[in-house]
């Protein structure tokens, strides 16, 4: 493999997702491992009071509702997998609830399905349930929601929901905590030539080729699964590592900057892949003009839209559409991710945005167009 430059990936990460998988929650299915959930808890927390913002994706529902219910071997029937589930949730919920709280956190349950993410105003609903609870201090514990899903709609594993929610709330980085050191060139257990990887840049095509099936008979992912996520994070420039679990203070040596387990690097860093996703939107849905002020402090300055600064909206489109935004002469100077749909966009032009909840009904952003999430016409 070749060996990328030092990177400091989860030392300077602020917003990261940590994904634990079931054979880890579980003890190989045992049942919920008290300890091992402490343990990750008291290290969230410590990062968390260091200025962090942690999410949590955990396995171990159906595991846990396995257990509870006497079965040794994974079932089949997707009627009993949602039945071990609903059963396995309320333990895996109270757990980290009590884990978290011992360490002066709360917390929230989360359950998504695919159908949450693909569709525009569930994904974008789901996003802001997840940063506001960040801004309250409140770790987020996601899960699949096992309870509901049939096979068009499952996300398939939980490592692919822990790159998705990575996506979903831009975050700096996904730790992909497993049973495994981490990725080898070869399955170790069958080649004693295997080799450890302990950096690669993710998506490499060779990656797939060493990662083999899934390892254990209690979760549904294998190292395939984690390096297919560790592409995916990637395309919003989060970077990836996959550690063994177990590992003493796994989480608070990361974020020192210690080499443990697989380093998957982006190749490109968040905000420019955000950005560059946005400059490269070919199908506009709208748009809207703004006075010579806006112009100035958005072409020259920098700054946010805001919607005094709107003189009128065109076209029909969805809060998260992609729009231009141009001058009165109707020369794009840039365009971005839209705070509001069309038809509250035009109640709210020419008006501060003291005045949105008057005007809408609900306090939302205070801008049209956040500066982050917008890029200058080139």
């Amino acid at each position: 493999m070749t060996q990328i430059s030092n990177v400091t990936v989860l030392r300077d990460a602020k917003r990261i997702v940590v994904k634990v998988g079931s054979s880890l929650v579980t003890n190989e299915g045992r049942g919920l491992d008290e300890a091992a959930i402490g343990e990750w808890c008291r290290q969230m927390a410590q990062l968390i009071r260091g200025g962090r913002e942690i999410i949590m994706v955990s396995s171990g529902a159906i595991a846990e509702g396995m257990k509870r219910l006497g079965w040794t071997v994974r079932p089949h029937a997707i009627q009993e997998l949602q039945a071990a589930a609903a059963v396995g949730q309320m333990g895996l919920a109270q757990m980290y609830e009590t884990k978290l709280k011992l360490n002066g956190l709360g917390s929230a349950q989360v359950l998504l399905t695919h159908a949450d993410l693909a569709d525009r105003e569930r994904y974008l609903n789901a996003r802001s349930t997840l940063l506001t609870l960040l801004k309250l201090g409140v770790v987020p514990v996601i899960n699949e929601n096992d309870t509901v899903v049939n096979d068009e709609i499952k996300f398939g594993d939980n490592d692919t929901l822990g790159a998705l929610v990575a996506n979903l709330v831009e975050a700096d980085a996904l730790v992909i905590l497993t049973d495994q050191k981490g990725l080898y060139t070869a399955d170790p257990r069958k080649d004693a030539s295997a080799q450890f990887v302990s950096q690669a840049q993710a998506g490499s095509a060779e990656l797939e080729t060493m990662a083999g099936g899934a390892g254990s008979s209690i979760g549904r992912g294998g190292m395939i699964t984690k390096i297919l996520a560790a592409k995916r994070a990637a395309g919003s420039g989060a970077s990836t590592v996959i550690a063994w679990g177990r590992e003493p203070d796994v989480l608070m040596r990361l974020t020192q900057g210690e080499s443990i387990g697989t380093l998957l690097v982006a190749p490109t860093q968040k905000t420019q892949a955000r950005k560059q996703w946005i400059a490269d939107h070919l199908q506009l849905r709208g748009s809207v003009v703004v006075d010579a002020g806006a112009a100035t402090k958005v072409r020259e300055e920098g700054k946010s839209l805001l919607p005094i600064g709107m003189v009128q909206v065109e076209g029909d489109f969805s809060r998260g559409d992609v729009i231009a935004v141009r001058d009165e002469r109707g020369i794009e100077i840039a365009r971005g991710l839209a705070n509001y749909a069309s038809a509250e966009a035009r109640l709210l032009c020419r008006k501060p945005s003291t005045d949105i909840e008057k005007m809408l009904g609900y306090a939302g952003e205070p801008e049209m167009l956040h500066r982050d999430n917008m890029v200058l016409a080139r």
